[in-house]
């Protein structure tokens, strides 16, 4: 059985398509949004059947839970598939309350969206229930390499709302693409390049035209680059495969659902500016020092900006000065 509502549906989708045109302004000193649950957001349906938890788009922190990515599932006639198993057992059990509430039909299948914490570090409560939990070879290599310092760092911040988490690697494994077919659905689950970071995923379903895209899009927090980041591969990725999909409805890794116009802009557009600035930079003879600096004030407006906009400077610098 599925409890659905498609006043609320529509509801949803107009509030989607309204981000056509503007960014959404988003703040990191909101308040927890559902203090009722672990989750930093309740669940919203998307579109009919696809359902998003938005997490803060803040850093993670004891407050949100840890809970400042995008907890989504898509809800079958034959199961529910999971999209990130949350950033700690507690974050994952609230998940599974909300889906209870949704619908009758047992999770079976959860896929983690890269090898990060707020991706995988529930993994453990849905692997418990016997639930597979499928990634990308990156990201599992990924979690078997650094799962044991990334959950430290969650436990840090996380305190008491970290017991009982423990790392579990994804049992099941892809390298380009796995097909799902579930309750009449074809859902795939797509590498469709290098982006963000190690075995980026993103889930697609083209009969609804709706992707949920993991770290490779990003619009209303500035997308971080980290050391081991291909910015170049990023911006090849993006401006190929990911948009030759044809998207209608993009869910992405951090942030409300929205369209393809919208991450372009926050993410293609964002890194092409940025790696055109550092490589003018670059052909004037500047040095990393002078690079964290270069002007991004365009950029502004975006969650994070303070936290991420010179260490993003820096990468790409470093980067670029051996291409």
């Amino acid at each position: 059985m599925i409890r659905s509502s498609i006043p609320r549906a529509k509801a949803t989708l107009a509030c989607i398509l309204a981000l056509c045109g503007t960014q959404a302004v988003a703040s990191e000193d909101i308040a927890d949004k559902y203090p009722q649950s672990e989750l930093y957001n309740k669940p919203v349906e998307v579109i009919p059947h696809v359902f998003s938890a938005i997490g803060a788009t803040a850093p993670p922190t004891y407050e949100n839970a840890g809970h400042n990515n995008n907890l989504s599932f898509i809800v079958t006639t034959d199961g529910v598939i999971v999209v990130n198993g949350g950033a700690s057992v507690r974050l994952a059990a609230a998940l599974h309350d909300e889906i209870k509430a949704v619908t009758d039909q047992p999770v079976k299948l959860v896929i983690n969206e890269n090898g990060q914490g707020h991706a995988m570090l529930g993994n453990a409560y849905w692997a418990d229930l016997g639930v597979d939990i499928l990634a990308h070879v990156d990201a599992i290599e990924e979690v078997e390499a650094n799962g044991d310092f990334i959950l430290q760092g969650m436990q840090r911040y996380n305190r008491d709302r970290a017991e009982g988490t423990r790392v579990v690697a994804a049992n099941l494994s892809f390298e380009d693409r796995h097909v799902i077919e579930m309750g009449g659905l074809t859902v795939e689950v797509l590498h469709l390049g290098s982006a963000h970071g190690p075995g980026d995923t993103q889930v697609w379903i083209p009969e609804w035209e709706i992707v949920i895209a993991g770290d490779i899009a990003f619009h209303e927090r500035m997308l971080p680059i980290f050391a081991d980041t291909c910015t170049s591969c990023w911006v090849e990725t993006f401006a190929g495969p990911f948009t030759e999909l044809g998207a209608t409805y993009v869910i992405p890794g951090h942030g409300h659902p929205t369209n393809m116009a919208q991450v372009t802009r926050y993410t293609l557009d964002y890194l092409t500016d940025l790696r055109a600035k550092i490589g003018a930079h670059i052909d004037e003879g500047g040095d990393l020092a002078s690079a964290y600096y270069v002007d991004q004030s365009e950029w502004t407006m975006l969650d994070t900006f303070e936290e991420l906009a010179t260490k993003n400077a820096g990468r790409v610098f470093e980067e670029m000065e051996w291409e």
